[in-house]
């Protein structure tokens, strides 16, 4: 975080219950929850998950979206995910984390080999949906 290339900040997720969602999270993918507390006490309109030092993930309820103005038609939004998000995993995280989604019985889609990315060509990558249907692919390069 020392310097100010350009890069990504944070995604928003639509969800249904945010404390759900972060803990689905956490427990999947080990992210840390930020703002958990807070959201649950009514002090902050949302929690996050953090990715990495430099990336969150905002986990927004849907009783949110009246209340998004910042352009035309952003209230809109609610309940429109994006088409997925990617996370690149080391192998054995990558590993870890597809025999825990099928521990939970959470469906995972079968393994895709050399996907295109933005490290190059990723040796392995799957897709898996968290509570709210939004779309996750985990990948690992090396």
């Amino acid at each position: 975080m020392t310097d100010n290339t350009t890069r990504l900040d944070h995604v928003v997720l639509w969800v249904r219950d945010p404390l759900a969602a972060a803990a689905f999270y956490e427990k999947n993918l080990g992210l840390e929850p930020l703002r958990v507390t807070e959201y649950a006490a009514g002090t902050v309109s949302f929690p996050s998950v953090r990715l990495n030092d430099e990336t969150i993930l905002d986990l927004a309820p849907h009783a949110m979206a009246d209340r998004m103005r910042v352009v035309p038609g952003a209230d809109a939004s609610a309940g429109h995910p994006v088409n997925h998000v990617c996370v690149a995993l080391p192998a054995p995280d990558f590993d870890a984390l597809r025999a825990r989604l099928e521990e939970q019985s959470v469906p995972v889609s079968d393994l895709s080999h050399d996907s295109y990315g933005a490290r190059g060509m990723a040796r392995r990558s799957f897709y898996f949906g968290d509570l709210d249907g939004n779309i996750i692919e985990a990948r690992h390069y090396e």
